[in-house]
């Protein structure tokens, strides 16, 4: 079965992009379109540049908003645009044009979660499932027609960037399930309704503004963590609370038995478990 697009641009950056790139460039011959790259978001090691060389897809990297804009509006073909893990926001001028349709892969169950940093507001929030959405792009903030939808359990000791790996394996899985659908015109699509007082995450809000109180239960106190730590990757602040009169952030903590207890100048925290909370800090 042919496709309805002449021509296929996927944006975006990091592992879900490279693993599209090189789903979406195997089918092009199976539906009949032509196929194109562009970076967005420049990284100095990009796994998608080298994709992109090794199976011979039109690349560009065009790290400025105002020139993506005017490359998407200057396409005169029928073309489906995909943003796999993607920064740039569509204006309207984009998102409307009669040639031009725009798929997003979303790290939440929409319309759970919209914004930035969904599986850290997932699991601060105390959900006990979180997933992944593929939609249509309107103008608004994720919130077009849910193409796919994937979910996976947020388990008790799971970090956030845990749970984000997992997120992005099974994007990729929910892709390759709609793609056929998406490319022939043919995907069901389920319409989202929306709670009242819908709440849009930003990239500047932090969980519990990061802060929290040694009153707080250890169980908080260890979700709050949990939910901004991305390891390497430093997306929040440390956390920061009072102790002793001072403010202290938390530059390490982990979860530990009653007998790994020491006298080395950590908090620790008791859990309901049986457990402690090890904190370590540094006075601000």
């Amino acid at each position: 079965m042919k496709g309805i697009f002449e021509h296929i641009v996927v944006i975006g950056y990091g592992k879900i992009t490279g693993e599209v790139l090189s789903f979406v460039n195997a089918q092009k011959e199976k539906y009949g379109y032509q196929m194109e790259f562009i970076e967005y978001e420049i990284h100095p090691v990009s796994i998608t540049h080298k994709i992109c060389t090794d199976e011979g897809i039109p690349y560009a990297q065009i790290p400025e908003k105002a020139k993506v804009t005017e490359k998407l509006l200057s396409i005169p073909e029928k073309t489906l645009i995909i943003s796999a893990s993607n920064n740039y926001l569509f204006p309207a001028e984009v998102v409307n044009k009669d040639n031009i349709t725009v798929i997003n892969f979303h790290n939440a169950l929409l319309p759970k979660f919209p914004g930035r940093n969904a599986p850290s507001w997932a699991m601060y929030e105390g959900e006990t499932e979180a997933g992944i959405t593929w939609h249509y792009v309107t103008p608004g903030v994720d919130d077009g027609a849910i193409i796919v939808q994937k979910k996976t359990q947020i388990t008790p000791d799971m970090k956030a960037y845990e749970l984000a790996g997992i997120l992005m394996n099974i994007a990729f899985e929910g892709f390759c399930e709609s793609f056929e659908g998406v490319v022939t015109g043919t995907a069901p699509v389920v319409h989202q309704v929306f709670p009242p007082n819908r709440k849009i995450y930003l990239s500047k809000m932090v969980p519990n503004e990061g802060v929290f109180s040694l009153d707080d239960s250890p169980e908080d106190i260890y979700r709050l963590l949990r939910s901004t730590d991305y390891g390497l990757n430093a997306i929040f602040p440390h956390m920061k609370t009072n102790y002793q009169g001072k403010e202290i952030e938390i530059t390490r903590y982990r979860k530990i038995s009653a007998d790994k207890k020491e006298d080395d100048g950590s908090l620790y925290l008791p859990l309901k478990d049986g457990s402690f909370l090890k904190l370590k800090y540094k006075e601000l």
